[in-house]
This record gives C-alpha cells, sequence and structure tokens, in this order.
C-alpha cells in the first residue's frame, strides 16, 4: 500500500541516529522486509480475504447466510413474539414496505456513483490531448529505463517496471563486493536480498494476469516502493564517505526506477476503483430487481397467518421472512464488500513516495 507504513518519520531516523546508537542498529535490521502486504502487515489470512482477497460476490453471498442466520436464530428464540406481531400489527409488510423504499434509494445512489465516474472522463478536447499527451511522455521514459516498448498491458507494464529493479538489485550487490567496509557490504546485501525477492514475488503474480483482476492491484500493493526509496537514500546518506562512484550511480537508477513504480502503480490503482465502482453499479442493479420482487411479493400477498406448521423445528414464518429479508439486503451488503476493499486499499495509498503512514514497512 502506498507505501504507508510507520508512525515514525523516516527522515527523522538520520538525524537522531548519533544522539541514539541503538537506532541505526534498528535500521540496518528491518532493511530487508516481507514480500507480502499481508505479511509486512500481521493481519490474519481471513481478514485479508474478507477485505481484499476474496471475490465481492462470494463475500456478499457470504453477508447474506450471515443475515440470514441471525434471524432464523433470533425467530427461533422469539418466536412468539414474532408470530404475535405478524398476526396483530402487520410487521412483515411493515418491514418489507421499508426495504422496496431502501432498494428504490439505493438504486437512485447507485446510478449517481457511476455518473460520477463516468463524468471523470469527460472533457473537452484539449483536456484530452493534454491526458494523451502526459500518458505517451510517461511511457516514451519508461521506455527509455527498460530499455524496451512500454508494455500496453497494465500488469505487464508494472511487471516491467519490477524486474527493472531486481535487474538493478543484482547490480547494486555486484559493486560493493570488493568494498572493504563491511557495514556497507551486509546491508546492501540485505538490501538487495530483499528487493530482489520482493520482486520475483510481485512479479509473479503479475504474469498474465489481466486488467480488472484483484491480483494485479495486490501483487501492486505487495512491492512496497515506499521503503524501498527510503532505504536508497538512507544508505547512500549513510556510507557517503565510503561508498563507491559505481555503487552511488546503480543507488540513483534503482531511485528513479522506484520512482517511476509509484505513479505507474497510482495511475492503474485509480483506473481500478473506477473499474470496480462501474462493476458495482452494474451488479447492484441486477440485485434489485430480485430484490425488489421479493420484497413486494411478501409485502403485497403473504400474510403472517397464512404461513402455518413448522420445517426442521423452526416455523415457515421464520424461514420465509429470513430468507426473504436477506434477500432484500444483497444489493445493500454488495455495497459494503465493494466499499470495504475499495476503502481498504484507499487508506492504505494515501500517499505517493517515501512517506510511510503505518508500522509496517508497506
Amino acid at each position: 500500500m502506498s507505501d504507508d507504513t510507520s508512525t515514525d518519520d523516516p527522515s527523522s531516523s538520520i538525524d537522531t541516529k548519533e544522539e541514539d546508537p541503538n537506532l541505526e542498529a534498528t535500521d540496518v535490521d528491518e532493511v530487508g522486509t516481507a514480500n507480502t502486504m499481508r505479511e509486512r502487515s500481521g493481519e490474519t489470512k481471513l481478514k485479508v480475504w474478507l477485505f481484499l482477497e476474496g471475490n465481492r460476490l462470494v463475500v456478499t453471498g457470504l453477508l447474506g447466510l450471515l443475515v440470514f442466520g441471525a434471524f432464523v436464530f433470533g425467530g427461533t428464540f422469539f418466536y412468539q413474539y414474532l408470530l404475535t406481531d405478524a398476526l396483530t400489527a402487520d410487521t412483515v409488510e411493515t418491514v418489507f414496505s421499508t426495504m422496496i423504499a431502501a432498494i428504490i434509494t439505493g438504486v437512485t445512489l447507485t446510478l449517481t456513483i457511476s455518473q460520477i465516474v463516468i463524468s471523470q472522463e469527460n472533457g473537452p478536447l484539449g483536456d484530452q490531448h493534454q491526458r494523451m499527451s502526459d500518458t505517451m511522455d510517461f511511457r516514451e521514459y519508461t521506455e527509455q529505463i527498460i530499455g524496451s516498448p512500454t508494455p500496453a498491458d497494465p500488469s505487464a507494464f508494472l511487471r516491467a517496471l519490477i524486474l527493472e529493479t531486481k535487474e538493478y538489485g543484482r547490480q547494486l550487490r555486484e559493486t560493493v563486493v570488493e568494498s572493504d567496509d563491511e557495514a556497507l557490504r551486509g546491508e546492501v546485501a540485505e538490501f538487495s536480498e530483499s528487493l530482489i525477492g520482493n520482486a520475483d514475488a510481485a512479479a509473479e503474480k503479475l504474469e498474465g494476469r489481466s486488467f480488472g483482476d484483484y491480483d494485479v492491484l495486490s501483487a501492486a500493493l505487495d512491492f512496497n516502493y515506499s521503503w524501498k526509496i527510503y532505504q536508497v537514500e538512507r544508505i547512500a546518506d549513510d556510507h557517503q564517505d565510503v561508498l563507491p562512484s559505481e555503487t552511488a550511480d546503480v543507488l540513483g537508477e534503482l531511485k528513479t526506477v522506484l520512482s517511476m513504480f509509484g505513479p505507474a502503480r497510482e495511475h492503474v490503482k485509480t483506473l481500478y476503483f473506477q473499474w470496480e465502482l462501474i462493476s458495482l453499479s452494474q451488479n447492484i442493479l441486477y440485485l434489485s430487481v430480485p430484490a425488489l420482487i421479493v420484497a413486494g411479493f411478501v409485502t403485497t400477498y403473504l400474510g403472517g397467518s397464512s404461513l402455518v406448521g413448522e420445517t426442521l423445528g423452526v416455523s415457515n414464518l421464520v424461514w420465509v421472512v429470513s430468507g426473504s429479508f436477506a434477500t432484500t439486503s444483497l444489493p445493500f451488503l454488495l455495497l459494503i464488500s465493494y466499499v470495504a476493499r475499495i476503502a481498504t486499499v484507499a487508506k492504505r495509498t494515501l500517499d505517493i513516495g517515501p512517506f510511510i503512514l503505518r508500522d509496517s514497512q508497506y
């Protein structure tokens, strides 16, 4: 994620390391980082799956089952109250009449979101020309860095930049082999090993992926470029008196590639957000039709007195009301699942560049 990780300002470690001898040792120990965002953040696999990795439709279905189960449980233990209200106070009809209004409001909100996303693509010819010019300038500069035509596919584009950093990581390690400074060799070796391992993991995850798949953005988030930029700057500053000129040159080139990866990732993230919001709008529209039909059917035709008897020890009224409420809740639950992912990614990528806003090296 944006490489938004530590609650401490990275630059302060350079200013204060002479006052605190333990700080430099801490920085050296943290030169290398884990290869995935989840490992660096310390989050559980379940939490990461629910908020990020899991298919949004599957997550929505699980939330729907949770709502259904909660209603069945509540209806089973409080059945007499539900039955009395259903027969005398038209509770069922009132609940689903409210759901009809909520569904219609939700669809209206969805259409508003779609219009906002689409409006960002509209503009006069001059603005469109400037967007195209900026894009081509960035691609041409990237071509100079990677030494080959810039890939058109977003995943291949990010992969090319990541593999370029891996190559500089190898070169960096080779430039200090004959250095007499043991501390420099140790830090460079650890940093290069971490960089190469992280690049391999991210590149493998990106290979063959198509845009629109969250795995593309996930792999880009796994590559913590901000922490690497900071380490490049720190190594160059800490060892400037003994740094070989070849090593300094490689560090400069590596910093350039990492700095190019930042805006590239942010651009892909922006496109992904737009893609997700449009997909959210489409899916909510699809789910709203059956949800509206179920809510309308229950309100118009289904009375509490018409549902007598039990199935599997649970009142038929509880089964029907629980299933109907879970179904009519699906558009809202889908909104929750999509917004959870978008908000989580946005929070973890608030800044671009070597600013780290969380307690791990993103």
